[in-house]
Parts: C-alpha cells; structure tokens; sequence
C-alpha cells in the first residue's frame, strides 16, 4: 500500500520463492518483471512516482492488489535496505529477458531504458559452488575479487564462506566493509604499493605473496608480522593468458629468497603458483604440485614450517572441454596429486574467480544501428536491383553483408575480447518483436561484424558472425559474460556501464544471504 520512504515490499510467491521490490525500483521493477503476466500475483497498472528524497510513493492510491491471501504479503522493515541488496526474482533467466523486452516500446520508452542489461543467475554461483566442494572437497576457494566486484556476487560467497583473493587496497576495504574476517583475505600481489601494505597491516591482512627480495624488504619495513606466500614460476605455456612473464620466482631463485625472508625474520608460510588463465592443459597442474614440493623440501632445509598451499586460479568454468579443459578433469587429477604430496595439515587453498562469475551473467545488446555492407562499398551502383538485396548473399564468401552496431561494447562489458581473449557468441534474442531465446531459426545467415557504440574503430565485438538478418530495434544476447568484463568497463563517450537484473534459479541462495 502507501508506504515510508526506506520501506520494502516482500510477496511471497511460494514456499521457498519471493520477490522484493524495494521503494527505489517500484518504476523499474514494473518494467523488468511485468508482475501482471506471473501467475501467483499482480499489481494495477498504476502511476507511480518515484522521489530521489526516498518519500513515499503511490500504487494506484495506496491499494497493492495480489491474488495471494492478505497473511502472505508481508511488509519487511529497513534491515533489508540496509543490507544494500538489490530486488531479487525467483525466475528463469529466459522469463526476466523475456518479461523486459515485451513490455519494452521503443517509440514511447523513457532514454536509455533500452540500454544493454545483464541478467545474473545467483543460482549459478551457488550451484559452481556446490560443484567445486564435489571436485575438490580439501581445497578452499578464495574468490578472485578482480575478476567480478559485483557487491551482490560478493556477498553470496561471502555468505557460502568463501575466503577471498585481493590484488589491491580498494579490493580489500571491499571485502572488510562486508565484515569478513581479515583471515579470509589473501592479498595475492606480488609486487604491492608501500601505502597499501600499511594499510592490510593497519587491518590485520596478513597473508601475502611476494616473489622477489625488493618485495621481502618492503614487507620488513611495513608489516614486519605478515604471513608470506611465495608465488613461484610454473610452466604456463599452455594458457591463454601467461602470467610467467609478470610474476614468480624461478625454482633457481626460490632458495635465495626464503634465505633474504630468514635473514629479515620474516614469516613464510607456504607457495603460492597460478598456471595462467584459460589453461588446456591439466598437467600443468601437477607439474606446478612437483615444484612447489620442492619448495616446500627447500624450506623446510631452512628451517620454515611450511603450512599453505595456494593452488591459484585459472579453472575452467564449463561442463565441457571446448574452452580448455572441464573443471572435473583438472580437479580429477589436481585432488589426488594434493593428497600425494601434501599431508593432510597442509592447509590448501585456490583463487578462482572466473569459474564463479563467467556462468551466471547474460547480456541483453540493443541493435541501434545497421549498414548493409556490400552496398555502401560497390564500385558502381546498379539501379536496377533492389536496393535492399543489392550484392548481399548468405554467409560464404569473404566481405562481410551487414554491419551491426549495439548499446554495449569494447570499452564496456567486452573488454573482455581485448584484455582476456575471450570469444563471445551473438544469439539473436529479439527479432521483428518476437523473443527467441535459445531457439534456432530456419532462416539464411549472413556474415556480419558487431561493432560496439563508440566512435573508436578498434571498438569490434567479432569480425566473423553469422546471423540471419536483423534490424535495428531488434536484440542481441550473449551467455557466460560474468568474467573480467563489468570489472574493468568504462564510461568512455559517455556511455554507461550496463546495469545488472538479479534472480536465483536456486531457493537455497536467499536462505544463503538470510533475506
């Protein structure tokens, strides 16, 4: 009904399923998830003003209508807001893209409410989750803050105990603004800015990596007290992204470096390694065990009482092996090597982050603008023809037909392509008004390029799809995008980020963020 400014609405839809809607997204929560087409409830289609003073705001003169009985529409008080959480729906990812788009009118909406979106499935995280506790039930993930910094992703796995892996002084107030416990931080930069190693001494972060002895006296005179990690070089050739060439100790150096840190009387505690990104090769795995057992045998010559294992990062995301290796086939052979060379009172840990954030982000891309290619490059105009079928073929030959440019882009979520050699595949969600989510049309395809929406020419989504021809007002979407893409986009131009749309396609999530 009428309602205070910081009040909430909380509508259970079933027994374990319930959607919120909080005072500042009545507007867009209409909009996004077009309560009237659910089945357990609905709303009037109703004016609602919204102030950015947080006073209250009207739903068609303060009367909320539900088909639910009045005991199942229960008002949640301010901890909810205070809490930040963001409105959370119970449907399918295919239901809230669909829920947008059909009630989106493109000659009436307001500016920029076709703007590019993500839908985030909560219930992916918590299922990747579920499935590394399976594969690898001794190692202990600490999340990758720098992949996603998604305030809403954090505080799910905050809330699975995830500990978390942090490269800078901003990813670590973030995670201790959540209330972790500092020891769950790793600060996993090697090679760290002096104010920044004050500030995880000022707040008890002690774990810390180093892979060089510049490093070691930095650390001697900041923090004194840290538990260091050495990061040693391993075999990373078989990575999409090599990390060799910026960080790790060779094994010829490791000796003189846990030397530097017992000279210093500083505390070592164990090896850290990452075999690069995108590894598609799974021995690279065990053959980084065999060498940081060798560095664990060299510290123990030295009198260290090794107690950690860091495994790294780079853990495929995927059921399959088309990107690399499936996660089950690392962990297969990573577990048992574990156990081989590590006793049971080795404490072990991991820093995955693509593996939790790349399955559970789409992206929904507007088509704002069009050029049929062929034509705008022919020699010499031939009249005759139509010009909406002049010199355009299917897919085949070596020019692109057409020429399309979205609402999101290189500077933006697409990053990605540049910075992580990611590959993205367009699927038309929304053509000629009718969504197709998931669906394969019996229609020709045509080479395409997809440009982003900045005025920069490097800004190029793919320069080898294949669609059937669209229109602009017609969208795009891409699946796995939760990976280094919101993390790093800008606002250059003056385009925005892309807004993110919450749901769970698993209940145990909201029992996990106690909501």
């Amino acid at each position: 009904g009428h309602l205070p400014g910081k009040s909430a609405i909380l509508v259970l839809l079933e027994k374990s399923q319930w959607f919120l809607l909080d005072h500042r997204n009545y507007l867009n929560s209409q909009r996004y998830y077009n309560m009237k087409r659910f089945d357990h409830c609905k709303y009037s289609n109703s004016s609602i003003a919204t102030n950015i003073e947080g006073q209250s705001e009207n739903i068609e003169n303060g009367q909320f209508h539900s088909e639910l009985s009045k005991d199942q529409i229960v008002i949640k008080d301010k901890s909810i807001q205070k809490n930040g959480m963001p409105p959370i729906s119970t449907l399918p990812v295919e239901e809230i893209l669909k829920s947008y788009l059909t009630t989106l009118d493109l000659d009436n909406c307001e500016t920029e409410s076709d703007n590019a979106f993500f839908v985030a499935d909560l219930g992916e995280i918590y299922r990747q989750h579920l499935r590394w506790k399976t594969n690898l039930p001794r190692v202990e993930p600490f999340y990758a803050v720098k992949c996603n910094t998604d305030l809403t992703l954090l505080r799910l796995l905050a809330a699975l105990g995830t500990g978390f892996d942090c490269a800078s002084k901003s990813e670590i107030k973030t995670i201790l603004d959540m209330g972790i416990d500092p020891s769950k931080i790793i600060y996993a930069n090697p090679c760290k800015q002096s104010s920044f190693i004050r500030f995880a001494a000022e707040h008890d972060v002690k774990m810390m990596t180093f892979d060089n002895a510049e490093e070691l006296r930095k650390i001697k005179r900041f923090f004194p007290n840290a538990q260091l990690v050495i990061r040693i070089l391993t075999d990373d050739s078989k990575a999409l992204i090599k990390l060799g060439t910026k960080f790790g100790a060779s094994l010829n150096n490791t000796g003189f470096l846990l030397q530097t840190a017992r000279d210093l009387g500083l505390s070592v505690i164990g090896v850290s390694f990452h075999v690069g990104s995108g590894c598609y090769d799974e021995n690279a795995y065990i053959d980084a065990i065999h060498r940081a057992r060798f560095v664990f045998d060299q510290a123990t010559e030295l009198g260290f009482n090794f107690n950690l294992l860091d495994v790294g990062g780079g853990f495929s995301f995927s059921h399959k092996s088309d990107d690399g290796i499936s996660f089950e086939k690392i962990a297969a052979l990573l577990g048992p090597a574990i156990d081989k060379y590590f006793p049971p009172n080795i404490r072990v840990i991991a820093e995955p982050g693509r593996y939790y954030a790349a399955p559970a982000f789409t992206i929904a891309t507007h088509i704002i603008a069009k050029r049929t290619v062929r034509r705008d490059i022919e020699e010499e105009y031939i009249p005759n023809m139509n010009a909406d079928q002049n010199d355009v073929s299917p897919t085949g030959d070596d020019h692109p037909a057409f020429m399309y440019y979205i609402n999101d882009g290189l500077y933006g979520a697409f990053n990605c392509i540049l910075y992580d050699h990611q590959l993205v595949t367009p699927k038309v969600l929304m053509k000629g008004g009718n969504f197709l989510f998931g669906e394969t049309l019996d229609e020709p395809e045509y080479s395409c390029f997809i440009w982003g929406p900045t005025c920069d020419s490097i800004d190029c989504i793919t320069k080898n799809g294949s669609l059937p021809e669209l229109l602009p007002g017609d969208w795009l979407y891409f699946e796995e995008m939760g990976a280094y893409t919101i993390a790093a986009a800008t606002k250059f131009n003056g385009f925005k980020q892309s807004k993110i749309i919450y749901t769970t396609t698993e209940p145990h999530v909201l029992d996990a963020l106690s909501l």
